[in-house]
């Protein structure tokens, strides 16, 4: 492999951003309201995974560690994902809880951060939502002790089989108890529109007191 032709692919790759330009009046007062509003055009747009968003959290050595996931629910309260509570993403989120989430919409040339708090959402809320999970995806998440190591494929193959075993004769299989639902509760958000010559449109909203305040920020 040639090294350098690669280092040079990467150094030399530009994308000119087109798109129109994004004023603060064409925001909406609340981030939550305008991830909704962005959300729809991405999903117009047709945008491959429109609710994937990398979730960034800090580990026992202050390294920050970030992994995508997919966001299953969206309200006023902030933003929700769900993962094994025994995972090491859930052991960071309990040590140090307050995470950023980044929403990248690459087809339309913009992206979204979140910064915030977390908390687990209650059992209920994950209950409902492990019931509506296809069967295979339930098996799953009581098969696999996310995060830990596997001597192989075949040891992970062998829980599945247990599990399905387990379960033959069962209709409804229970949410298991280390698995549910994480909230990200904004305090600040960022929102980012890419314009030509890498002048973008950068503005962000930022929590004071129980308000929303928007400012322009530097590209």
């Amino acid at each position: 492999m040639n090294t350098n032709a690669t280092g040079d692919s990467v150094r030399d790759r530009r994308v000119q951003y087109e798109t129109a330009g994004l004023d603060i009046g064409d925001l909406l007062p609340d981030p939550v309201a305008q991830w909704h509003h962005w959300y729809a055009q991405a999903e117009e747009a047709g945008c491959v995974e429109p609710n994937a968003m990398v979730v960034a959290t800090i580990d026992d050595d202050g390294l920050p560690d970030s992994r995508y996931v997919l966001a299953r629910g969206v309200t006023d309260a902030g933003f929700v994902f769900y993962t094994n509570y025994e995972s090491s993403k859930s052991a960071q989120l309990d040590a140090t809880p307050r995470a950023s989430a980044l929403f990248t919409w690459l087809q339309i040339h913009r992206q979204m951060k979140i910064r915030g708090t977390v908390s687990r959402v209650s059992a209920a809320e994950s209950d409902a939502y492990f019931a509506g999970r296809p069967r295979s995806s339930q098996i799953g998440a009581w098969a696999s002790a996310q995060s830990t190591v596997l001597a192989d494929r075949g040891e992970l193959e062998t829980r599945v089989a247990d599990v399905e075993a387990r379960f033959a004769d069962v209709d409804a299989i229970p949410r298991p108890p280390f698995w549910g639902g994480w909230l990200i509760n904004p305090v600040e958000a960022e929102v980012w529109q890419g314009r030509p010559s890498r002048l973008h449109d950068r503005f962000r909203y930022r929590r004071v007191d129980s308000a929303w305040i928007t400012e322009r920020l530097s590209p």
